[in-house]
């Protein structure tokens, strides 16, 4: 057989060899053997190679031949093949003719000027995908519009199903946050309040740090990294199967199939879900306040009312439909951007959640600067 007739001298890779031989038949179905005897010599000194004793060599066996000369010429050492026959001189130097010259590294661009007009290109980027997110909040109001005008296309079974994943699967999740940010606001404030004589403030510090930012944040937070790339992930799945063409071709309008009950179901529950982040931050603070401190739930309860406005609380609960709509329109938005394979889908998956949290924090400092400003 042809697979047999191919021999090495010596017959096991050798890094220390340096003059080896071939014979037989190096063709197509000889070349796994061959390139993997080549692929064992190493690179670490020049090498000749006798394929003088070689019966049969097309270009499969010429291409390992150039391959690994190449693998030398590329470390730094040479190869010489040695006493090839004038048909085999003339296959190698065609392969080598025909392979590809490896592409020269593009020299990374230095100064200003490159500079700038990196920062201005991610800058029109950036742009132009805030420009796309809010076309996108464009169009869920305008079919939620149209959807109050024609109950009819109002899917509700939809809205239901989304309100169950996006807000009643994630209680417990959001519960436990909420409750052990209350522990470690309480541990951390009594141990720096103590100094002071001022442990009762503790109560002040949970309550206002829980009901005016934090719970609502990180429940945000949670919220964008489960759900925006649920979002995603789903309409993407639809998109790479055709299924968002085949609603167009039925006359269905995607944004009031897809995003209305998605984007809806959003707006229900985060307010809902911050309520419940709330009430479990101060849980969670009262019951360390008690063991640290001493601070009974009767007092807490006590200095809770007292000490802290109702303010705080519509402060946080403002920001929900917010961040809420921030959230659901870039899950939306990134889903509709999935092409057609796998890799598309986990890129676009990973751009939504990291979006949804940066906004999401973004849109944080504007509402604190804001309510500072108008004095809440």
């Amino acid at each position: 057989m042809l697979d047999q007739d191919l021999r090495f001298d010596p017959a096991a890779p050798a890094e220390g060899a340096s003059s080896l031989r071939i014979a037989g038949a190096a063709t197509v179905a000889t070349v796994d053997r061959l390139h993997a005897w080549l692929d064992g010599l190493g690179t670490g000194a020049d090498r000749s190679i006798d394929i003088g004793e070689v019966a049969r060599l097309d270009t499969a066996g010429a291409w390992a031949l150039v391959t690994f000369e190449r693998r030398l010429t590329e470390a730094g050492r040479h190869l010489d093949i040695r006493n090839a026959a004038a048909e085999a001189r003339l296959v190698l130097d065609t392969v080598r003719g025909a392979m590809p010259a490896p592409d020269a590294p593009a020299p990374s661009p230095r100064g200003l000027i490159p500079l700038l007009d990196a920062t201005g290109r991610r800058v029109a980027a950036s742009t132009g995908k805030a420009a796309a997110l809010t076309g996108v909040l464009g169009l869920f109001l305008a079919r939620l519009a149209r959807v109050l005008r024609h109950p009819r296309e109002f899917r509700a079974i939809a809205l239901v199903a989304h309100c169950d994943d996006v807000g009643l699967r994630a209680v417990p999740i959001v519960a436990l946050m909420a409750f052990l940010i209350g522990v470690v606001l309480a541990f951390q404030g009594s141990a720096q309040l103590r100094q002071f004589g001022a442990e009762v403030f503790v109560v002040d510090l949970i309550a206002i740090s829980v009901l005016r930012e934090l719970g609502i944040l990180l429940t945000a937070i949670i919220v964008a990294g489960r759900t925006a790339s649920a979002f995603t992930a789903a309409i993407g799945a639809m998109k790479m199967r055709e299924e968002i063409d085949a609603m167009r071709t039925l006359g269905l309008d995607p944004a009031v199939v897809l995003f209305v009950p998605r984007i809806l179901a959003l707006l229900l529950m985060l307010p809902i879900l911050g309520l419940i982040a709330n009430v479990m931050g101060l849980v969670g603070g009262a019951l360390m306040a008690w063991i640290e401190l001493g601070i009974s739930p009767s007092m807490f309860r006590t200095r809770l009312i007292e000490g802290t406005d109702i303010s705080h609380v519509i402060v946080g609960l403002v920001k929900a439909p917010v961040f809420a709509l921030i959230i659901g329109v870039v899950g939306c938005h990134a889903g509709m951007q999935v092409s057609g394979n796998a890799e598309s889908l986990g890129r676009m998956t990973s751009s939504a959640v990291v979006t949804a949290i940066f906004s999401v924090i973004v849109a944080d400092a504007l509402f604190s600067i804001f309510f500072a400003q108008v004095g809440l």
